[in-house]
């Protein structure tokens, strides 16, 4: 029986640590700091669950069924095409490839251009090309992922981080202010609610594709092993993100920033400024080259094996070459035309897939035939979320006095209530039709 060794499995966890971690696992926590203040550690533990946590329960939940395949079809089929193919292009080409893209440029080349070149569209232009065609090469060859990222990635951004880090302890920075916003009032469930911007439960739920077919590269076929090492990749993975997010959030915390902070990108810039001075851009801009650069070859590569499995008249390549060029034609259009559709697609896909691996996680228990069970808590979850992002986004709030009777929906979490209900719904109906046809077959 095939086996992987120590040094093995501690750069795969490096590995999926670098696919998830992207600009987005950069400047979330960071304004969350600087948001959060005093609060900062209250709002970092509910981050740190919803991201970290719920990362390693994706892949824990995937390990034990056996694939994401398998997972989502307890569902039904029609959801097992629909919902991975909104994820794939969410996280994929439609959102989180091109948002990498841009805030890389944006981070870590602009603040070096001349005022006439950073607003032109060329820079970011002739930036995508070269950025792109960097993400390709690494990701043309997923066997080799192994050794590109835990070797030379991973290190190299662990080691950037922990340098700022360490340089943060011997300088003196601003003690932490008073929380504002929903930070004040309830900052762990903000946090918690901040951690679904950064994608990485619904990354890890996707990224099982790689890992099975890493699996079969190395022709390791017991499921139960499969089952352990997946689980210790997710392990080592959630302990380099929350190490990542405590330090982020709290140099967030401990930067003193006068006026309105718009988003977390000034913050990091601002703390970097005070640490290294005028270095202190280039510092940056190197983490958001690596940390992007990572997140987009996961990205590329999970996305090109799903759709070559889907589609297979376009081999892999032909997959990664076309999704990195619709990524960079996506990355033009700015960072802040992507942003505006991130909040209402992750509001409706989060919900389902945090439902979807606590289902997965608990499939042992549920009743024997279990698809009432998946069909009717997934439908009211899907169902309510849908609701309340057209709340949000098309009915400009209409409707919120309605559902603000739902409870825990002042707190982001309204859709735990219909999710409850569906499950006792369909643990009922099929407790009635297990009895019923158990007592037909007893009187034939």
């Amino acid at each position: 029986m095939n086996t992987l060794t120590k040094k093995e499995i501690m750069f795969i966890g490096f590995m999926l640590f670098s696919m998830l971690f992207g600009a987005g696992n950069l400047i979330f926590p960071a304004y969350l700091g600087q948001a959060a203040g005093e609060n900062v550690w209250q709002a970092v533990i509910g981050f740190i669950i919803s991201d970290a946590g719920f990362a390693v329960l994706a892949f824990i939940a995937i390990a034990k069924s056996g694939t994401f395949d398998t997972l989502i079809n307890r569902v039904h089929p029609i959801f097992a095409l629909l919902f991975p193919m909104a994820i794939y292009l969410s996280i994929g080409p439609g959102l989180a490839i091109p948002r990498a893209g841009s805030l890389a440029f944006e981070m870590g080349v602009m603040p070096f251009l001349p005022n006439t070149i950073q607003s032109s569209p060329v820079g970011l232009l002739i930036y995508t090309v070269v950025f792109f065609s960097i993400v390709f090469w690494f990701a043309k060859s997923p066997s080799k992922l192994i050794d590109r990222f835990g070797k030379i990635l991973t290190p190299a951004l662990l080691v950037l981080i922990i340098i700022v880090f360490i340089k943060s302890l011997f300088t003196d920075l601003s003690s932490f202010k008073g929380a504002t916003l929903a930070y004040k009032e309830k900052p762990i469930s903000q946090g918690f609610i901040d951690g679904y911007q950064t994608m990485d439960a619904i990354g890890a739920l996707i990224y099982g594709i790689v890992f099975t077919n890493m699996f079969k590269s190395k022709k390791i076929n017991n499921q139960k092993l499969q089952v352990k090492y997946l689980a210790i990749f997710g392990l080592i993975c959630g302990l380099l993100l929350t190490l990542c997010y405590l330090i982020i959030a709290y140099l967030g915390a401990a930067t003193s920033i006068h006026g309105k902070v718009e988003n977390g990108s000034v913050v990091l810039s601002t703390v970097l400024q005070q640490l290294f001075g005028q270095s202190g851009t280039i510092v940056l801009g190197l983490i958001f080259t690596l940390a992007c650069l990572s997140v987009c070859i996961g990205l590329i590569t999970s996305c090109a094996q799903y759709f070559s499995s889907i589609f297979p008249k376009l081999s892999y390549i032909k997959w990664a070459i076309l999704l990195c060029l619709v990524s960079g034609f996506v990355a033009n259009l700015g960072l802040s035309q992507i942003l505006k559709v991130t909040v209402p697609v992750l509001g409706l896909l989060y919900p389902m897939a945090i439902t979807l691996i606590i289902l997965g996680l608990l499939h042992d228990r549920l009743p024997f035939n279990n698809r009432p069970v998946y069909v009717v808590t997934i439908g009211l979850v899907g169902l309510f979320s849908l609701i309340d992002v057209a709340n949000s986004t098309l009915f400009n709030g209409s409707l919120s006095e309605v559902l603000s009777n739902v409870p825990m929906q002042d707190k982001g979490f309204g859709w735990v209530i219909p999710g409850l209900i569906g499950f006792i719904i369909g643990s009922i109906f099929e407790k009635l039709t297990y009895n019923k046809v158990t007592t037909v077959k007893k009187a034939a």
